[in-house]
């Protein structure tokens, strides 16, 4: 691992874990988490895919949980690669979870629900963004505080199309 890819993992971690310590959910409290649909696997149940969505975070990539290490959340089973991510995330679901329960935000923006891939992915603004396509993770990364803004105005219509669990 380089030094500047370790530094910054080092960054995100301590990041996380102040958040975490200090009680901080941000702008998002635990019912945005809840009323944010969580995509998941219709056969499975599970969100993400199976990636540990605090990887993201702490470990910078895109890292398969285990199924021996499981929580269930929101109407959804979420993965984890240990004990101590599965705590930190059980802590604040909100602050760990995709934002728009895992849907494309540049597609969000769009006013179009587009499910996000776990490989193609982002995290900007402490939180975890999720894409359908590479060029929309280029065109969040290029402007990431116009997209949220212009994807927070479409999302309370997008959840009322959206089926509950």
């Amino acid at each position: 691992m380089t030094a500047r890819r370790q530094e910054n993992k080092g960054q995100r971690l301590g990041i996380a874990c102040l958040a975490v310590l200090a009680g901080l959910a941000g702008p998002y409290t635990s019912a945005s988490a809840v009323t944010e649909r969580v995509v998941v696997n219709r056969h499975s149940g599970l969100a993400i895919d199976g990636f540990d969505p605090v990887a993201y975070f702490t470990d910078a990539e895109a890292a398969r949980g285990q199924p021996d290490i499981e929580a269930s959340r929101d109407g959804a089973v979420w993965r984890f690669r240990n004990e101590a991510n599965r705590a930190v995330f059980l802590s604040h679901p909100d602050i760990y979870g995709p934002r728009f329960g895992g849907y494309d935000p540049v597609d969000v923006a769009r006013g179009k629900t587009v499910v996000g891939q776990a490989r193609l992915w982002l995290v900007s603004g402490e939180r975890l963004y999720l894409f359908s396509r590479e060029d929309n993770r280029n065109a969040f990364a290029a402007n990431p505080d116009a997209v949220v803004k212009q994807a927070n105005g479409q999302w309370p219509a997008l959840l009322e199309t959206l089926s509950a669990y």
